[in-house]
């Protein structure tokens, strides 16, 4: 076997196993008692509802994969960049800065199905484009929308919310329209980028937009137990909690999820809500992303072995007549002998 397929593995394993630490770490905060009592204290529509809008938001996120592979100038099947998205980046966020970490998930499979590093580095880059997008797009018209939230949370002015909001739209606009005039490629080594089309540049700020949307619906209705709150001004205290952490280059979006609870529960305790959201959104797709990469794994090694024994040379065997020509002549010989 390559040593490049023995350094994919063991970076998946490495993967693997840093979530499962991180998942132990967060855990580890609270008791089991506390675990329960906080998805026992969201309603059970609510906690149904939560679990829609999760799987929502991960439905937009295969999509990240399904147009990066165009992007890539390849084409598979929807439901191979399904599982390679899924799994990579239900490990991915509990890990943090998903779309990088996910690389050598993603590298394991696409390289399984002819992608060469170059394609899957192209489709990481058009997923973590994707989520920039979005996340710009949704958090830069929270900031025009709610300034004086923003400006709570970070401390900011007013106005050097608005100006920020207004720049985020800049960016995401000026995104578009370079897409339509901007072909000529970015080389980094052996490797080159190019812009994306205009359609799939939109279609990355549509469902990028999208898939924010769904996590901050995810988030409002495991909040609905601990808070009043509506839908507009979770969300866009959501938006803002990740795009403010995003400009302020804070790694993995470290304590979004603390800051955007703390302003809509003032005072209330962070335990419930927080362990409520993250189980839905983060440690039950996890476990359901390592069954399947066990799976796959366990699929891939099966196919491996076949191959192997299919292009191994098949044994030397004497024709059946030859091997009774040889017998005789020896049987004549010993006769001949005596």
């Amino acid at each position: 076997m390559h040593y490049g397929r023995w350094l994919t593995r063991a970076l998946v394993v490495a993967a693997i196993g840093l979530a499962c630490f991180l998942l132990y770490r967060a855990l580890s905060r609270y008791s089991f008692e506390e675990v329960v009592a906080s998805i026992r204290s969201v309603p059970p529509i609510r906690l149904l509802a939560a679990f829609g809008f999760a799987g929502c938001s991960y439905l937009c996120l295969t999509l990240f994969d399904a147009f990066g592979v165009r992007y890539a100038g390849k084409r598979l099947p929807y439901i191979k960049t399904a599982l390679a998205s899924f799994v990579s980046l239900s490990i991915g966020h509990n890990i943090g800065v998903a779309a990088l970490s996910s690389g050598a998930i993603r590298y394991r499979f696409y390289s399984n199905w002819g992608l060469n590093a170059e394609e899957v580095a192209k489709v990481v880059l058009f997923s973590g484009m994707t989520v920039a997008l979005g996340l710009i797009t949704l958090g830069g018209s929270g900031m025009l929308l709610n300034p004086a939230a923003a400006a709570q949370m970070t401390g900011f002015s007013a106005e050097s919310i608005r100006a920020l909001g207004l720049a985020c739209l800049a960016i995401m606009c000026a995104y578009v329209v370079l897409s339509a005039f901007l072909r000529s490629s970015l080389h980094l080594g052996k490797w080159s980028f190019e812009m994306p089309s205009p359609r799939l540049a939109s279609a990355q700020v549509l469902i990028g937009s999208v898939n924010f949307a769904f996590v901050a619906a995810c988030l409002h209705q495991t909040l609905a137990a601990f808070t009043d709150a509506g839908y507009l001004a979770v969300s866009s205290v959501y938006v803002i909690a990740n795009t403010t952490a995003l400009v302020s280059h804070v790694p993995g979006g470290l304590g979004v999820l603390e800051t955007a609870i703390l302003y809509l529960m003032p005072g209330g305790t962070l335990i419930g809500a927080l362990l409520a959201f993250r189980f839905v959104y983060f440690f039950v797709p996890l476990g359901f992303g390592l069954t399947l990469q066990f799976l796959s794994e366990r699929r891939s090694f099966k196919e491996a072995r076949k191959r192997k024994m299919d292009e191994a040379p098949p044994a030397q065997t004497m024709p059946a007549d030859t091997r009774s020509a040889q017998f005789l002549s020896r049987r004549k010989s010993h006769c001949s002998g005596q």
